[in-house]
């Protein structure tokens, strides 16, 4: 087995939950995360030749299950077009009302920012070879999200 294969191999090993509880927040489900998770770390096997090493193992890997997330969810969806914004959500709102109303008032990148760190426990480097953005530029979202997140709970909270 290739080096490459042994690192797809420990990755999926040490991230395999992580990753999947970020992507649920996207598909909507941890069962349809799982399936486009394993879909992506399968084709990432399969393709590996094409791996250029231009950004992180992790982050070339999430963004193969990411669309495999959406293929999926076009199939099941006929209503889903092809170039709209998919949300990311938390997978069981009801468990924390408030936090998922602070949630939906981010916008969508700071909230996929923000479940990336803090669900799939990814690197601000791998983050922004994700999101296609600089780690200063994550790290600054990342602090307005909390304090955003801080500001709506305390409204909440006094309310």
């Amino acid at each position: 087995m290739d080096q490459l294969a042994l690192d797809l191999e420990q990755l999926y090993r040490e991230r395999y939950v992580g990753l999947r509880d970020a992507l649920a927040t996207v598909t909507g489900s941890h069962e349809s995360a799982r399936d486009a998770l394993q879909e992506g770390f399968a084709r990432a096997l399969a393709a590996r030749s094409s791996y250029r090493g231009d950004g992180t193992l992790v982050a070339w890997v999430w963004r193969i299950s990411y669309r495999a997330a959406l293929e999926a969810r076009r199939r099941d969806s006929a209503y889903l077009e092809e170039d709209q914004l998919v949300e990311p959500r938390l997978v069981h709102p009801e468990r924390d009302s408030e936090l998922a109303t602070a949630l939906r008032e981010l916008s969508p990148r700071r909230r996929l920012i923000l479940f990336l760190r803090y669900y799939a426990d990814c690197s601000h480097t791998e983050i922004a070879s994700i999101c296609g953005i600089s780690e200063g530029t994550v790290s600054a979202t990342l602090a307005k999200a909390k304090e955003a997140l801080r500001a709506s709970l305390r409204k909440e909270a006094l309310a």
